[in-house]
């Protein structure tokens, strides 16, 4: 079964995960303590996230090491960058329209000192 990214980061559990790992390779006891999850939910999910692409494992004695994987990060963040255009002009309309809500406003009161001081 193959998800998107989109799908394999839906679960909250798995972003719980991917949170821990940001601070750098790390052994399941590991992501168990800082994630609140049992250890079969940890290994579940760890399995669709290298499954995905997102994390790597290392084996190292008895344990295995889970890190981030760059590359699905590159790729939401390639497909996003088509949409950051999107809302950016929109921030930029708001921006405008309130900086002139601001200006009217500051107009209206001067307006007003000046009729009550004549």
């Amino acid at each position: 079964m193959h998800m998107s990214p989109f799908e394999t980061l839906a679960d909250p559990t798995r972003r719980r995960i991917v949170e821990v790992l940001q601070a750098g390779e790390r052994p399941v006891g590991d992501i168990v303590e800082r994630a609140g999850v049992h250890q079969s939910g940890v290994s579940r999910h760890l399995r669709i996230l290298h499954e995905a692409g997102f994390v790597s494992v290392r084996p190292d004695g008895q344990r295995r090491l889970y890190a981030l994987r760059p590359e699905p990060f590159q790729e939401l963040d390639a497909w996003l960058t088509g949409y950051r255009g999107l809302w950016e002009a929109r921030l930029d309309r708001f921006g405008a329209a309130l900086e002139a809500r601001q200006k009217a406003r500051v107009t209206g009161k001067k307006k007003k000192k000046k009729e009550t001081s004549e």
